[in-house]
């Protein structure tokens, strides 16, 4: 036995990674690499350094199995971001023929809702947070040209974008408009929900950064949005920070505050985007976001293609044909990126510090030209309570950081 799957290693809990990892290496490590990850957990079992102590919290998570309460042959309707918030995965870089492929296999499998756009949303492409390969217009006429079944969805932040290219997603037959806000600045989507009332478009709202805000809050500013004129309301964990029973006691409290279907978006940061959409799903929310193959900022987002068969093994319906998801998962994975995201140490570091996802590409190539620690950055924005649209922030905290010297760990 090593020390690494040692009782005695990492605070009395067994580590198999270097048994379970030889079957991914087809048993092959060498005596480095052994030794290397072995030295890695000796070292690590005093007091973690770098970044803020974390809280212990725990809670329950039931499922149909273990809950007599949990839903039976409910309806969850699934909305797939994969070609909105995948593109903060390739720097906004999707052209044509990877939209038409993947819109044309979401179709097949019965996806209730594409959306597209650049990954802020409407009017997003700049300097500041990156140029789309692809305009809006040429985006909206590819996907909705490719859009059969599935609804044609977009998302809007405003400030980025504005009543004109509401006007313009209209004219392309949008069906659904997603507004985005920070979670306690809601008044700021009142006078864009009014206008796709007006218009007759199905508008639905959605707290940002949703961590930062307490239920009660949250479920206020969704009382509000609904005011506004949303047809739907929910949050985002947009830095995949939460925890199920955190997602319970959000989702639990908005469902208590209105009469309109309630959403749920994950981002997998700390490894628990399905579980965290099943808890959404069991405390009341009816619309759950997730993308193939997880594709999104920073960790991804939740995993469609595994989420949906838990949701029906749960006891949830859904609608949509699971090898044909299985196939537009295939589709997604070949055509639209360089690999699959994966829960790495900076995303990990994203989601325990609290920040945007999308801001991990930046902060690597931030810190590398700094010479900082990017685990230290994010930390710092976190400490900030930096939000989605300040990249700038990053510049500045990585120009303090090493001002400060704190690059320098020996």
């Amino acid at each position: 036995m090593t020390e690494a799957t040692s009782p005695d290693a990492a605070g009395g809990k067994p580590d198999p990674t270097l048994r379970d990892g030889h079957h991914a290496a087809r048993h092959s490590p060498g005596a480095d690499q052994l030794r290397a990850y072995a030295l890695i957990r000796a070292r690590g079992r005093g007091k973690p350094r770098g970044g803020p102590a974390l809280d212990a919290r725990s809670g329950e998570f039931t499922t149909e199995a273990t809950s007599p309460d949990a839903a039976v042959d409910k309806l969850i309707q699934i909305h797939d971001p994969t070609l909105r918030d995948g593109h903060h995965a390739v720097r906004h870089s999707l052209g044509a023929d990877q939209l038409r492929a993947y819109a044309l296999a979401a179709d097949a499998a019965g996806v209730p809702v594409v959306e597209i756009g650049h990954g802020n949303g409407l009017g997003a492409s700049s300097l500041q947070v990156g140029r789309a390969r692809l305009s809006d217009d040429e985006m909206l006429s590819l996907t909705r040209d490719a859009l059969t079944n599935s609804k044609l969805g977009v998302f809007m932040l405003p400030g980025w974008g504005t009543l004109a290219d509401l006007e313009n997603a209209i004219a392309h037959d949008v069906d659904l408009v997603r507004i985005g806000t920070h979670c306690t600045e809601s008044s700021l989507a009142e006078r864009h929900l009014g206008f796709l009332r007006e218009q007759g478009i199905e508008a639905h709202a959605v707290l940002l950064m949703s961590h930062m805000a307490t239920p009660d809050q949250l479920a206020e500013h969704c009382a509000r949005l609904v005011e506004f004129g949303a047809t739907g309301v929910g949050i985002m964990d947009s830095a995949g920070h939460y925890l199920p029973a955190d997602v319970t006691e959000r989702i639990t409290a908005i469902c208590g505050a209105v009469d309109v279907p309630v959403m749920f978006h994950g981002h997998n940061n700390l490894g628990m985007a399905v579980a965290n959409s099943i808890a959404a799903a069991e405390a009341g929310a009816s619309i759950l976001d997730a993308c193939a193959r997880g594709f999104g900022a920073g960790a991804g987002n939740t995993q469609l293609e595994v989420l949906v068969p838990v949701l029906e093994r749960v006891g949830y319906r859904t609608g949509i044909d699971l090898y044909r998801l299985l196939d537009a998962a295939d589709v997604a994975e070949r055509d639209l990126m360089p690999a699959p995201p994966t829960v790495d140490s900076i995303s990990i570091v994203s989601g325990l510090a609290g920040v945007f996802s999308g801001f991990k590409t930046r902060v690597l190539d931030i810190s590398a030209r700094e010479g900082v620690d990017p685990r230290d950055v994010f930390f710092e924005l976190g400490r900030r309570q930096a939000v989605a649209g300040q990249e700038d922030l990053i510049v500045d905290v990585a120009l303090a950081l090493r001002d400060a010297g704190t690059w320098d760990r020996s």
